[in-house]
């Protein structure tokens, strides 16, 4: 006999192997019905597989969230069947289920093109249609190898050599196709739905080595209902409009070229939002950290003590130094990060207790390789600014450092509108340095740390765990925010370290006069400068608020006869701080006004011969209709109000 708890907590015998259809069809009919796999003890499985231990036990329908995986995962398989039976000869290799969809690689002479998804859509609904089971056959190594080299399905016999001979070779029917797979998957093809859409095709090397043949690569995406494809659908729109290379070249703020790949070559207006980023992040500062800047290029041996010289060698670029007059050698690398010279600073003089928390911080230019086929505008490159800081403090510290920096991350998020933030603690990884009994310290000190988040919050932060994501010295804080259109963005860091001080012979004398080595917190709010910047112009859509916008005005003339008050506009706006550019081009006003639109100015100060006369000026807002006639010192008075930072603002607010 097998013992089953159910969700409810009820306990009941069952035979031994019954399967999880059995199950369900025991307590209920419709039950049975509804329900396209099991969860056995937190795993995913076939719902006729059976069941040969005591567990826990949940049924899945496929609305239930973690059905989604399984709804893409079948329609991979089905959209592979599709092909096949379009184009017969055609090889399938891998199919994976990745986030927000899936993708199906497949070896064809001529290769797929975009005019294609339509038909192959098409015989998926067919299929889907049809509605037959999936069922699942444990076939030997030996026999799966000769029916698909009788097939002519070369990449499936790879795929079965490289399987580990300690596990089954399952095979997955629909009908009278099948595949190779590892499961599991939902009881028929009927389930998956019609709330599928093929995206896009790519080419894509097979085990992603180019020495090997090109396949074609399928994406598409599947939902559990069609108003969450159509949402889906929506928002892919909405992110190409906003996509930040597109608006970086509308608004003239930034390029990349070959001769500099992964670089950014930053333009005027693009270099004044990065300024004002950095000038807004020094002023949150202020008063806590001490700012320093460590060298760019060191040399080999400390990214040896770090680790990093093992751990991460190959993102690093590495310099020779033609050495002195014995010819000899030194190996430099330009750094990765900073976390290794705030050390050596943080080591320069002796340090006592009193001294602690000592807080660093860094806008530090590092570099990383990135494969060029992973840049990715600002978002993927290889040279950035991170806006970092490290805390060294006592463990007894650490929990308010943690609160502290916490804090000061949620209300920077806030400043730039993003309220929905998720806090993930991302423990130990497999591969780590350090004792476990260090590990299970700074574990236990973070896991209270992010339920007293959760508790202060009241419930507005959501918290969870990503178990094994730890960096490789110590388990961290990642602070994942959500942007205007729904997206999800993994920004902030903080990461408790008991390892690299310890490494570096960094210490502090104690209050009984002891040597003890402190703590380190890693702490970053932006992350990268740059990719932060990229996913600010694809939140606001490029329509930045005043206070950070690069051209925050423009005084545009409807007449030559205004120009000269045209200049007065500009200079009285430039006095009180604002920046303000002038258009006295013979051009009509409308044309002015579409061009500084595409380029998002917030605000155009439209003069003529009457607002010259009466000293006015005729306010229009990117964004909406119509327009405003104020004086002109009343207009300065109010853009220069509402161009004031948020952080400045509630300091002015503090201070009254």
């Amino acid at each position: 006999m097998v013992a089953l708890t159910f969700p409810d907590g009820a306990r009941r015998d069952y035979p031994d192997n019954i399967t999880g259809l059995d199950v369900a069809k025991g307590i209920s009919p419709s039950l049975a019905k509804r329900t396209v796999a099991m969860v056995l003890d937190g795993q995913v499985a076939d719902l006729a597989d059976p069941i040969e231990r005591n567990a826990k036990i949940e049924f899945l329908t496929r609305e239930d969230a973690r059905a989604l995986e399984l709804i893409r995962h079948d329609a991979a398989h089905v959209m592979a069947e599709a092909v096949q039976s379009l184009w017969p000869g055609t090889q399938v290799t891998i199919g994976p289920v990745i986030e927000n969809g899936f993708y199906y690689d497949f070896f064809r002479n001529e290769p797929f093109t975009p005019e294609d998804l339509p038909v192959i859509e098409k015989r998926m609904r067919e299929i889907i249609a049809r509605d037959k089971p999936f069922t699942k056959e444990v076939w030997s190594r030996e026999e799966a190898k000769r029916v698909f080299r009788d097939m002519g399905e070369q990449f499936k016999v790879e795929l079965v050599d490289a399987i580990p001979e300690d596990q089954k070779i399952k095979i997955y029917n629909q009908g009278d196709w099948f595949d190779l797979c590892r499961g599991p998957h939902m009881t028929s093809t009927g389930k998956i739905g019609n709330a599928v859409k093929l995206m896009k095709v790519a080419g894509a090397y097979w085990r992603g080595d180019s020495r090997n043949p090109m396949l074609t690569r399928i994406y598409g995406t599947a939902f559990a209902r069609q108003e969450e494809l159509d949402a889906y659908l929506r928002q892919i729109e909405e992110a190409e409009k906003r996509d930040h290379r597109k608006l970086g070249r509308e608004m003239d703020l930034f390029h990349f070229q070959e001769e500099g790949p992964g670089v950014v070559f930053w333009h005027a207006k693009g270099w004044t939002i990065f300024q004002e980023l950095i000038a807004y992040m020094r002023r949150r500062l202020r008063g806590t950290y001490d700012e320093v800047n460590a060298p760019q290029m060191l040399d080999k041996s400390l990214w040896e003590t770090s680790g990093h010289w093992g751990w991460f060698r190959e993102n690093m670029f590495m310099a020779k130094s033609a050495g002195d007059e014995t010819d000899d050698e030194r190996i430099f690398a330009i750094k990765p990060m900073n976390c290794p010279g705030h050390i050596q600073i943080f080591k320069h003089g002796l340090k006592s207790y009193r001294d602690l928390p000592m807080r660093l911080a860094e806008f530090g230019v590092v570099h990383r390789y990135e494969p060029s086929g992973a840049l990715h505008g600002l978002m993927r490159v290889r040279a950035f600014t991170q806006d970092d800081a490290h805390v060294f403090c006592t463990e007894q510290q650490m929990a308010s450092e943690c609160h502290r920096i916490n804090e000061l991350i949620l209300s920077t998020y806030a400043d730039f509108g993003f309220d929905e933030v998720v806090v993930k603690l991302s423990t130990r990884p497999e591969k780590r340095v350090g004792t476990d009994a260090m590990w299970d310290r700074a574990e236990t000190i973070m896991t209270k740390v992010l339920g007293e988040i959760a508790e202060r919050s009241d419930g507005r932060i959501k918290t969870g765990i990503n178990p094994g994501e730890g960096a490789f010295y110590g388990p961290k804080f990642e602070y994942v925010l959500r942007d205007a259109i729904g997206r999800d963005w993994q920004c902030g860091t903080t990461q408790v370290d008991f390892n690299l001080p310890e490494r570096f012979g960094a210490f502090y004398i104690d209050h009984d006069g002891a040597k003890k080595v402190p703590v380190m917190i890693h702490r970053a709010i932006c992350g990268s400068m740059e990719r932060f910047l990229g996913v600010l112009i694809e939140h606001y859509a490029g329509h930045f608020p005043l206070w950070l916008a690069p051209l925050q005005a423009v005084t545009a003339t409807i007449t030559s006869d205004a120009d000269d008050y045209a200049n007065e506009v500009i200079a009285a706006a430039r006095r009180v701080g604002l920046r303000v550019e002038g258009d006295l081009r013979n051009e009509k006003i409308n044309y002015k006004v579409r061009e500084h639109s595409l380029a998002k100015v917030p605000v155009l100060l439209v003069v003529g011969k009457k607002e010259a006369a009466e000293r006015l000026v005729s306010i229009r807002r990117l964004g909406r209709e119509g327009q405003q006639v104020m004086p002109l010192d009343a207009a300065l008075s109010a853009l220069t109000d509402e161009a004031v930072a948020p952080d400045v603002r509630r300091m002015l607010k503090q201070a009254a």
